[in-house]
């Protein structure tokens, strides 16, 4: 099933038609942001088909049982995780949901504390709204990314910090926070009556088990966000949601939603293709997680035969490849400039998301293993062109 190579160029594909946005040249072989190649589950696909079929396509809603069930459903089937619907709300993306709590959990030039390296939009959100982006910085520690307890503290007794964002599970490096970490950051949190805004929009491709944030304390200033896109690759069908604990925050997001940006009749699809994927589409979720797996199993394995020097741990999470060259000591610049002229292939550089990540790659594995094989032979191809 996964084996199956779709063509989507033609598509209005941002990985595949806009390439050159990014990379300066058309008709290259992506492997750059992080949506999936395969195709969405039967169960989606069928139950679009017939929504199709249906003339008319008037406003939609979101606030009904058969939504919010499906979300509180899954969390608990797949997490054990108990939510109340009551807290649960519709968005249309997760960078939206996110920057409205920000905005109401801080004020302009106050601080959003964030783990680096980071997904970029998550800098390029926080400045737009005219917040500082304070880093705790993570290290790689044996197989597992670790931080400076006493400086992440030190950032949340900093009055001017009053929001954390947590990407959890963590985009690049693939982190899972254990539960003693959460329970950590949640206790910490709370001390400083800094707000929590967790990101788990990968939590279903973990390899490990995952802890959705729950507070963990006293403290209802805190929110989980996420989407069905990753997980089914089903982001252009539009739609988020989260649960929000604190009342006040909650309702005064729905006033915003929908008085102030217009944006509570969301579009059917997305809801259909969410409930129908958290009902159905589990079986297909356990196979596509393997098949990711074996992806990484399959990196692993052929950088520790060209370059034994690159020790790539599979990640806890994703199917993004957080591959750290440093120990070649190449000219990244001139690594990416070979890939796109010589291999035509697309390749996101680890400078993207920080300081930290500047001698990284980063491989979206979201494909077929025939793809997987083609670029990483040109990556290593282009690095030997480079160090010999």
């Amino acid at each position: 099933m996964f084996d199956k190579e779709i063509d989507r160029r033609g598509t209005y594909c941002t990985q595949w038609d806009y390439v050159q946005d990014r990379f300066g040249e058309a008709d290259l072989l992506p492997f750059t942001i992080s949506d999936m190649d395969f195709a969405a589950p039967d169960c989606v696909l069928s139950a679009i088909e017939q929504r199709t079929t249906h003339p008319v396509w008037g406003y939609s809603r979101w606030n009904h049982c058969d939504f919010k069930n499906a979300v509180t459903h899954w969390f608990s089937t797949r997490f054990n995780a108990n939510f109340s619907s009551e807290t649960l709300v519709y968005g249309p993306s997760v960078i939206y949901i996110v920057s409205q709590l920000i905005r109401q959990w801080s004020r302009e030039e106050q601080g959003v504390i964030i783990h680096t390296p980071a997904y970029d939009a998550f800098d390029c959100m926080i400045t737009g709204l005219k917040r500082q982006v304070v880093t705790c910085e993570l290290h790689k520690s044996g197989k597992d990314y670790n931080f400076d307890w006493v400086s992440f503290e030190q950032q949340l007794a900093d009055e001017n910090n009053t929001v954390l964002l947590l990407c959890s599970p963590h985009n690049p490096t693939g982190k899972i926070w254990s539960l003693e970490e959460l329970q950590r950051i949640a206790l910490l949190c709370e001390k400083y009556q800094v707000a929590v805004i967790s990101d788990e929009i990968h939590m279903d491709i973990c390899f490990e088990p995952h802890t959705p944030w729950q507070g963990f304390t006293g403290s209802d200033r805190w929110a989980l966000v996420s989407s069905a896109s990753k997980s089914f690759n089903i982001p252009a069908l539009g739609g988020a949601y989260a649960f929000i604990a604190n009342q006040q925050a909650r309702e005064r997001y729905l006033v915003n939603l929908k008085q102030v940006d217009g944006l509570s009749s969301p579009p059917v699809l997305g809801i259909i293709g969410l409930m129908v994927a958290y009902q159905e589409g589990a079986g297909w979720l356990d196979e596509l997680k393997v098949y990711l797996l074996d992806n990484h199993r399959y990196v692993q394995q052929t950088l520790q035969d060209r370059f034994p020097e690159i020790h790539y741990d599979i990640p806890d999470s994703t199917y993004l490849a957080w591959i750290d060259l440093a120990p070649l000591q190449l000219d990244m610049d001139a690594l990416n400039q070979r890939l796109v002229t010589h291999y035509k292939v697309a390749i996101m550089q680890g400078k993207n998301y920080g300081e930290l990540g500047k001698y990284h790659i980063r491989l979206n594995l979201g494909c077929s293993r025939n793809k997987v094989e083609r670029g990483l032979d040109a990556l290593l191809n282009a690095i030997e062109d480079l160090t010999q």
